[in-house]
């Protein structure tokens, strides 16, 4: 039996058990691998495997689900604590140095302000649509003293319109019209698509030649790409996403929710010396 043979045969005898704990194909192959490393010495070639010994892993495979679960969980837990080593590294970064993390983002409210709101969305996003409207209060109260930034996270995988929209939103910016294309976005969001992207480009009086290159351009795409790795950097797996000073607040969060992190992360700001 070949060695490819025997992988379609280690892999249907995890079948049941994979398909249970819903475990990812690339974590059964690791295992595979340890398995075959451990077990099958390498035969002429490396083409072809033993097979009795082929066998007899397959039977340790559906003898022994357990110790393949302990081992993929290790290796879990393994890749969260990284993960979550990596993210309060750059929570630390952006507590440091927050003009930074904005780079070139548009932000609204206080030019310098001590507080850093920094929000991942999504324009085809029902959540974020509702936080946007929460923000709107939140900023006409304190656009004094916060400082919002808005950071561009298309879940393209289950909005079409997501990318198109971002990239129209950026083109705006070019022109200094990015808030303004923003909440029209939000405010006719079931209508996402090229009519309100060329209707709302004109209603602002944009250079509509200049806007099709913008958005259109490898430059719209970097500036999107970049918030994207900000947001993987942070483990943002949904939108909208919320970053206050660094302290994140994940989820659709209420009025409620952003006075009381405000309130928290004034009381934590050193008094000026």
């Amino acid at each position: 039996m070949s060695r490819n043979q025997f992988w379609q045969q280690a892999r249907k005898a995890l079948g049941r058990f994979i398909k249970f704990q819903r475990l990812p194909g690339l974590l059964v192959a690791v295992v595979c691998i340890a398995l075959i490393n451990r077990w099958l010495p390498a035969e002429a070639g490396g083409s072809e495997i033993n097979p009795q010994l082929r066998d007899q892993v397959l039977q340790i495979i559906r003898e022994n689900p357990e110790a393949i679960l302990e081992t993929v969980q290790a290796y879990q837990k393994k890749q969260q604590e990284a993960q979550q080593k990596a993210q309060q590294a750059f929570l630390q970064q952006i507590k440091a140095n927050p003009k930074a993390v904005i780079g070139n983002s548009p932000t609204k409210g206080a030019k310098n302000g001590k507080v850093l709101l920094m929000e991942f969305s999504d324009f085809q996003c029902p959540y974020c649509a509702k936080a946007n409207d929460t923000l709107k209060d939140f900023m006409a109260k304190h656009g004094d003293t916060v400082t919002l930034t808005y950071k561009h996270l298309p879940l393209t995988s289950i909005h079409a319109e997501a990318l198109p929209a971002a990239k129209a939103s950026w083109a705006a910016g070019q022109q200094g019209k990015f808030w303004q294309f923003h909440d029209a976005l939000f405010t006719n969001q079931k209508q996402l698509g090229e009519a309100l992207y060329q209707s709302t480009a004109k209603s602002l009086g944009l250079d509509l030649a200049k806007f099709e290159r913008d958005r259109a351009s490898s430059a719209a795409a970097s500036a999107i790409n970049q918030d994207v790795e900000i947001a993987e950097k942070l483990g943002v797996e949904g939108t909208p996403f919320f970053v206050m000073n660094g302290e994140p607040l994940p989820g659709a969060v209420q009025l409620s929710d952003l006075e009381e992190a405000l309130a928290q992360t004034k009381r934590s700001l050193k008094p000026e010396s």
